[in-house]
Order: structure tokens, then sequence, then C-alpha cells
């Protein structure tokens, strides 16, 4: 569609407002949304729930802009000539004469993505979750139309809660349904497994399920997305990833994206896709956003260990700890090594203790990257925005502003476009019920320790599907799609060549040290393929998606 149009309107957004929603009905929701904004262009957004995106140019010259709370629908936009222009893609506001920004290639190191507002482009921005655009009289504002909040009831019934919760999540999937046999991704873990569930007893039909697997030692769960086909007796489909699919795919899905996006999960979320899609599947269900809304990653775990060190008191910190564990003889031993760096860790407020465990931080950014990019970067402003975001959520616990924070760069920024990007390069669509306002509201007024139950992960979320899931499934540890790409890198000849081949052509470009790069390919790697084949992917994905969208870049 042309970034000059007059409206752009995707996804299907659902009016809360009985009048805007008759006219949605009637007319179309451009319609809707144009008196959407004529009656309050700040809150126009806010009472409208489901995935959308909006672009109107109206006829006194404003143009409105709004995308949903996950931004599952993008938007993208650009000023030129006075004029505020948008599209669903960042490359579709790209000319011959856009420039790539250094700035957002050093965020997509850090990040392994590029996170909103900033796109790989100079001068076009994406529109970052909850958020909205009014351009009037060459002026623009972007700011956010919702925040994320919590409540914390006393007195709650688990009995009740639990009734709710499955009585939500079958309506979720329910709404999601279009008429044809029900497809799910299947991983084998708690949400996928979940979804596939939901959708057996909504559809009242066979569901078809969809896996992916590797020949990895420590990768592989099809053993558990097979349980859980057996348990809901679905269609099972899998589909075996190789090193060879990904020297033959790797270039196909870098480009696909609209800029560098360095997920390794994308690839074998697009053979599951293109599996499904062989089959004759058009959409898939996903289960994404259980963790992120039930506190369910292991990392909500760790920081409430961390949190503990708060009610230490005072001068046991000063008088006692800080001297022991500062001396070399504390340096000699396992156990007070271990302490010193929880200590050290612990001492730090998020999320700027999230920096320490940062893949790029770690290396040394002085070491992988080259004095001509840092010239031309902020290296504080990826944690500018994480403190942004982080500050965000306020008057709730500390568990809630992890998940809120998670809600922007876990899943807005990172996981929900994996699915999106990897789905529609296989032409197939997806839906996340996991991600339904009536659950996503839910989860907001669910106790904090219903959540994470002294270390226990999504405590409420697997008690509450206790004999639906399989008890096996309940206890599993988290997995997910996760590609054994160090593993296989160090292995296969030819893929390999194609990761140093990329990497060299990166550092020719000026962005990263050639002996950087010689030491991580012939000696890292080696040394601890998983933890720094991370890193080699990043670089590969960064230099095929310049080979193909921006071939001639150069740092200057």
């Amino acid at each position: 569609m042309s970034a000059t149009a007059a409206s752009l309107t995707l996804g299907l957004p659902l009016f809360l407002d009985a009048g805007l929603s008759a006219l949605a009905n009637a007319s179309g929701p451009s319609e809707a949304w144009r008196e959407c904004v004529e009656r309050d262009t700040a809150k126009a957004a806010a009472g409208v729930t489901g995935a959308f995106a909006v672009g109107l140019r109206e006829p006194d010259g404003r143009t409105f802009l709004a995308v949903d709370r996950f931004a599952i629908q993008t938007l993208c936009y650009r000023v030129v000539n006075g004029q505020l222009r948008f599209a669903a893609r960042a490359d579709e506001l790209a000319d011959p004469g856009t420039e790539i920004d250094p700035q957002a290639i050093f965020d997509y190191l850090y990040f392994h993505v590029i996170p909103s507002p900033r796109t790989i482009y100079k001068g076009i921005y994406r529109l970052p979750p909850a958020n909205y655009a009014l351009f009037k009289d060459g002026q623009l504002t972007v700011a956010p139309y919702w925040h994320p909040s919590f409540e914390e009831p006393r007195g709650v019934s688990f009995e009740g809660l639990q009734r709710e919760f499955k009585e939500l999540l079958l309506d979720a999937v329910t709404k999601q349904l279009d008429g044809n046999q029900a497809a799910c991704f299947l991983s084998g873990g708690t949400d996928s497994s979940t979804i596939a569930g939901m959708a057996s007893l909504a559809s009242g039909n066979t569901v078809a399920t969809y896996s992916i697997g590797f020949d990895a030692q420590g990768y592989d769960e099809m053993e558990f997305a097979r349980l859980a086909a057996k348990h809901f007796k679905t269609d099972h489909h899998e589909y075996y990833v190789t090193p060879d699919d990904l020297v033959r795919s790797i270039p196909a899905v870098a480009a696909h994206f609209d800029q560098p996006f360095g997920n390794s999960s994308a690839l074998p979320a697009y053979y599951c896709a293109k599996m499904a899609r062989d089959n004759g599947v058009s959409k898939l269900l996903a289960g994404d956003g259980g963790d992120e809304l039930f506190g369910g990653n292991s990392r909500y775990a760790k920081q409430r260990v961390f949190s503990w060190y708060d009610h230490v008191p005072g001068i046991l910190k000063s008088g006692l700890m800080s001297p022991l564990l500062g001396t070399r003889t504390a340096a000699a031993f396992a156990l007070t090594r271990k302490v010193g760096s929880y200590v050290e860790q612990a001492r730090v407020p998020m999320p700027d203790r999230l920096q320490m465990n940062n893949l790029l931080v770690r290396l040394g950014v002085t070491q992988v990257l080259t004095p001509r990019l840092l010239d031309q970067i902020d290296t504080n402003a990826p944690l500018g925005l994480q403190r942004q975001v982080w500050q965000a959520a306020k008057g709730c616990s500390h568990l809630n502003r992890e998940l809120a924070y998670d809600w922007r760069f876990t899943l807005a920024e990172s996981d929900l476009p994996k699915v999106l990007g990897a789905a529609s390069l296989a032409s197939v669509g997806v839906a996340f019920p996991m991600l339904d306002d009536r659950l996503f509201a839910f989860s907001q007024r669910l106790p904090t320790g219903y959540k994470l139950k002294g270390l226990k992960l999504r405590w409420f979320f697997k008690e509450a599907l206790r004999g639906f899931l399989p008890e096996e499934i309940i206890h599993k540890k988290k997995q997910g799609f996760g590609l054994p790409f160090g593993v296989w890198v160090t292995a296969n000849s030819q893929l390999k060549a194609l990761a140093r081949d990329s990497l060299t052509s990166l550092a020719g470009r000026g962005v990263v040290r050639v002996d950087f790069i010689e030491t991580l390919l012939t000696q890292r790697l080696a040394e601890h393929p998983a933890y720094f084949g991370e890193m080699v992917w990043v670089l590969m994905m960064l230099e095929q998606w310049l080979r193909q969208r921006a071939p001639s870049y150069q740092l200057t």
C-alpha cells in the first residue's frame, strides 16, 4: 500500500463502544476509527482491543497512527516534505537514498533485534506497542495511550480463579477458529500444549499439530510434543531441521524481515509453518505469551533470589560481607566466589542488572566493534530505553514489573515478530490466544504469589491445568524451538563456510573488528559452541540482511 494513502487499517480492531462497533460493522473500521479520533485523539486507541494498526489522514491535515498493546500489527513512519508517511514495514518507506543508521546496528548487536522506536533506517521509526502518534501543524507527538497496571486482590479463591481461567482460555481459542481444521504450533511446552488441548475442546474435531525437532543432544524435545499430541489425540506432523536446511534458508529468512533480525528460533518456526502450509493450513495458533503473563521464565526466580539481598541488614552488608568477600582469600574458594558474584549482581538495580549477562557487553564492546562504529553511536542508548520501559509499570510488585518489561522486549520486539515473520514467509497467518484481551486482563489481577510461588514458576497456571495437561509437561523445563546452531556450525563444513564468509564480509564493511572475528571463529566457538554460536548467528544474520537489502553499505 502507498505510504501516502489516506488510510491504512490492519488487523481486527474490536471497538468497546457499542456505537463505534456498530459503525465498524456497517461502514468498515476506518470510519469507526475516524469517529473515535474525532471524539478524543489521545484516548482513541484506549477503547479498542484486538490486534490492530491504523493510519489516518484527516481532512483538517492531521495524521493519526496507533498500534495494539503488543504491536502484533506494526506501523512505521517518516516525515517527508512536511508530510507524515506511514506503512506496515520500515522498508516500504525507504528509498534509494535512505541511509543505514549506525546506532540501529549497535542496538541490533545489543538486543539481537532493533527495538522500536528505532529502525535500521535513519529517519524511519516504528511506533512502539500501545502508542499513538499525531502529526499536526508540522509537529509530531508520540505517546502511550495505555500503561501496564496490576491488582493484588486479597482473599481470592483458587477454585474460582481456576474456573474463570479455564473458561477464558477456551473462549480465547474458540474466537480464533475459522471453520477450517484447527492447527497449532506444538513444541511440547506448557503453552503450546495448552493451546492444542483447548483447540481440541473448542473445535470438537481432530486438531492438526506441527512440531520441529533437531538431531542434537539437549535440543530436541519431540518426545514431549508427541506426548501432548497423543494425550489430545491430534493429527500430528513432524519435521527435523538439518544443517543443510539452514544453509539453504538463512538468506531467505534474513531478507524477509524489514530489518536485521537475530532471533535464531525464526528459522525452525519457518520450517514448522512451511510444513503446515504444505498441508493446506492457512492459519496456526501459537502459545506465545503464557510465560510473560503468568510468570514462567526462569529469570523471574533468579531475580527473586537477588531481591533477597535487599533484606540483609545494612550493617551486615557493609561491616562484614563487603570486607570479607573482597579479599584474595575469598576469591580463592569456589563457595565464597559464588557468594561474591551473587552480591556483586544483587547490588546492581534493575534493569541495569540485565546488562551483566548481555552477550555483547560480556564480550566487550570495544573488543567487538570498530572505532569507526563506536565514534558514531551512543553505547548507553539501549540501557536508557530499558530504564524507560522498566519505569513505565508503577505501583506494582517487582515480578509484575519484570512481566511488563518482558511484554515489550521479549514479546513485542522479539518473539511475536519472530513467529509472525517466519509464518508470513511460509504464507501462513498466526493467532496468539494467550494474548486475548480478557485473558490478559485476568493475568493483571492475578496475585503475584500465584504467578511465582516461592521459586515455583507460573504456579497458578500449572496447578489450574493439572489433570488437563500431562504431568510430564507440567514438570518439564522450558525449551521451545531452540536452534542448535553453535553445535552444528562447528561440525558442518557448508554451514561453517557460510558463517565465515558472512562474518568476514561484515568485518570488511567496517562494523566489527577483524581480529575479533578471527578469534571468535577459530578459538571461542570451539570452546563453547552454544554460547559463542549465538554471536556468530547474530552477526551472520546482519550480514545476510545487508547483502540483500543494502549490498553496497560501508561504514564511513
